[in-house]
């Protein structure tokens, strides 16, 4: 219901006729003196101002008194309604600050999960650039351990070649796991960066609502209450409801934005580790299928070699056998010799006509060239022969030194390279598990 306000109402002034008559002592000598009485006109005016003035004071009082108590009233629901909207506004902030907290929270957590799971990857990481050091190691050795082959085994074969992109893919892979490994570092530098800030606002938030909370519990019964005239006012560095929702907005969304990067980095590892792994031992399966193509193929070269190797010795011994023989038949062709010149010898001495070159002496002659025909061709051969030895001889030591060559390459290939490589490491240590 509405009120009239109080207002001040003007007083009445009651005019007495001033005694100006013959009775009056108005005069300069009786100045500030009243000597004379009052006529009864002048009492009951007096009176009746008196009383008129009483009755007006006392409406004022009690008009004053009514709008005093209207105003009481008023200014008490006002109060009230202010107090009430005041805990409102302090409740629907204390919702809007438990929003941004518990976002805030949430987002702090989600990091932290984040940044150790990312952290799991780096730990991949650092085992997978450790395992790769023996793979290296095995590599590097194979190559210097080959060197050691003997001509002509000192090539460079299918193995050499594998085993140098072996090596060259080791070295890429190394450098790849490095710089994975610093942006992962880099990562969890910023993940823990942000999750700081985040951490900050929440700690203020945190610090805000239980201020605001004891505020909304404070009422006009609280004993904990007190006058602040300095407290009415805005500091100038107070922010408004848009840059204080706005800051927490742009915190959770650098932390959100951080926190997606990391989990796109973790797939980037995850599927580096997987090829890396795979190239590895797919490399590792082509150096050992090399391996096992050139053992073979000195193994076969080998296994001929000494096919031939017992040839030449078996013929070795065939043609010594061939050459005593020779020489037996050269020998055996000395007694025929010397029973045929000695007969033409003897036969030189027959006297006078009987020196006859008779059919006998004819065959004597011809006996003697068959003879030395037969001689010189056997020596021929013998000379053949013994030349056909040498030339087996010669044959012999280079298929030993052959053989010997390749049973050093064998060895190098087999009992050093392959035996090493089977210390390769497997998959799961190579993608970082173990």
């Amino acid at each position: 219901m509405a009120t009239v306000p109080a207002t001040q109402l003007p007083m009445k002034v009651a005019e007495v006729a001033l005694n100006t008559g013959l009775d009056s002592s108005c005069g300069l000598a009786t100045a500030g003196f009243r000597t004379a009485k009052y006529r009864p006109c002048e009492w009951h005016e007096h009176h009746h101002g008196l009383q008129l003035e009483a009755t007006v004071g006392c409406e004022q009082a009690e008009r004053c008194r009514l709008e005093a108590r209207s105003l009481a009233r008023s200014t008490a629901a006002a109060a009230q309604r202010a107090q009430q909207d005041s805990t409102a506004a302090l409740g629907q902030r204390l919702h809007d600050i438990h929003f941004w907290k518990a976002e805030l929270q949430k987002e702090i957590k989600d990091l932290d999960a984040e940044t150790g799971l990312l952290a799991a990857q780096k730990v991949r990481l650092e085992r997978a650039l450790d395992a790769t050091e023996l793979p290296y190691a095995i590599a590097t050795d194979n190559l210097q351990c080959r060197e050691r082959r003997q001509h002509p085994d000192l090539v460079r074969d299918q193995v050499e070649i594998e085993l140098l992109k072996e090596a060259e893919l080791i070295r890429n892979i190394q450098e790849l796991l490095k710089r994975t490994l610093m942006q992962a570092v880099n990562q969890m530098r910023l993940n823990r960066d942000h999750k700081e800030v985040c951490e900050m606002d929440w700690s203020d938030k945190v610090e805000t609502y239980n201020i605001d909370e004891k505020c909304g519990r404070y009422n006009n019964q609280s004993t904990n209450i007190q006058f602040h005239p300095g407290s009415v006012k805005f500091e100038e560095s107070a922010s408004t409801p848009e840059t204080w929702s706005k800051f927490s907005h742009d915190n959770i969304y650098r932390a959100e934005r951080e926190k997606m990067a990391s989990i796109n980095l973790r797939a980037l590892i995850d599927s580096i580790l997987h090829d890396v792994s795979e190239d590895l031992r797919m490399q590792c399966a082509a150096v050992n299928e090399a391996f096992a193509r050139r053992c073979e193929e000195l193994e076969d070269a080998k296994h001929k070699l000494e096919y031939h190797l017992r040839n030449t010795l078996k013929e070795i011994g065939d043609q010594e056998a061939n050459i005593a023989a020779l020489k037996q038949a050269i020998k055996d062709k000395e007694t025929p010799m010397k029973v045929a010149q000695t007969r033409l010898y003897d036969r030189s001495f027959r006297p006078n006509v009987e020196l006859c070159r008779d059919p006998a002496q004819f065959r004597l002659i011809s006996e003697v060239g068959e003879l030395t025909e037969s001689i010189e061709s056997l020596k021929k051969k013998l000379l053949e022969s013994e030349q056909s030895l040498r030339n087996l001889e010669d044959t012999r030591m280079n298929l030993e030194k052959e053989i010997a060559v390749k049973t050093n390459s064998i060895f190098i290939d087999k009992q050093k390279c392959m035996a090493h490589r089977t210390h390769y490491p497997v998959v799961l240590k190579l993608a970082g598990y173990q």
